[in-house]
């Protein structure tokens, strides 16, 4: 595992595009935790995302729009090029056939995504975290917590995060008590669009360290 990143080195690096890998895309990791594996959002992994994104339930909890198949690769695209975005697919470790591989996707066990967007130009050390576990039979394991858990360290390691941003709908019961659960504070309410706004810095949260952090 690779030593911290210096908060301003790494949000700089993120800016730039620093962690490019010399394929046109940011640097591509993966993290193990005791029962979930992070791995990069590949191609291979868009169809089943699409499928996922046709649930009504998920869509208003993620406050998203359905798009087509051809719409969903481009979105992918941008999310991999994007310096100031970082997606990962939430493998289910008991859902993984045979031994995790590096470079192997196991589409088979993916079972919802972790992002993390340094959205405010005032502040790239400032990350907004989204988290979704889509396979009901993935639910109610505690993954969504570690995994929320692991994407943070992660962040704090690679991106020198010191703030974390969640804005969640009001509807959102599960993901609202998650985040209140890992020390969030409330910090505003918007009534327009439903939705609340909780934040944490990172000094603060429980988060998994050491971390097992390999490369892509």
């Amino acid at each position: 595992m690779e030593a911290p990143a210096e908060p301003a080195v790494a949000a700089a690096a993120a800016a730039e595009g620093g962690d490019d890998d010399g394929r046109g895309r940011k640097g591509s990791w993966y993290a193990v935790g005791e029962r979930a594996v992070l791995v990069p959002y590949l191609r291979e992994h868009v169809p089943r995302y699409h499928e996922w994104m046709q649930d009504p339930a998920l869509l208003e909890a993620t406050a998203s729009e359905p798009l087509s198949l051809a719409q969903e690769f481009e979105v992918h695209r941008s999310w991999t090029l994007d310096p100031l975005k970082h997606t990962f697919i939430v493998l289910d470790k008991e859902l993984i056939e045979g031994d995790f591989v590096v470079g192997n996707p196991h589409t088979e066990a993916m079972i919802g995504d972790v992002n993390i967007y340094m959205n405010d130009p005032d502040d790239l050390e400032l990350a907004e975290i989204e988290i979704m576990i889509a396979e009901q039979k993935s639910r109610g394991k505690g993954l969504g917590q570690e995994v929320t858990l692991m994407m943070m360290s992660f962040a704090v390691e690679k991106y020198g995060i010191h703030t974390f941003r969640a804005k969640i709908s009001d509807s959102n019961t599960a993901s609202l008590k998650l985040f209140r659960k890992l020390g969030f504070k409330d910090a505003s309410h918007s009534a327009v669009f439903k939705e609340v706004t909780l934040e944490a810095p990172a000094a603060e949260l429980p988060l998994s360290s050491p971390l097992t952090i390999g490369s892509w």
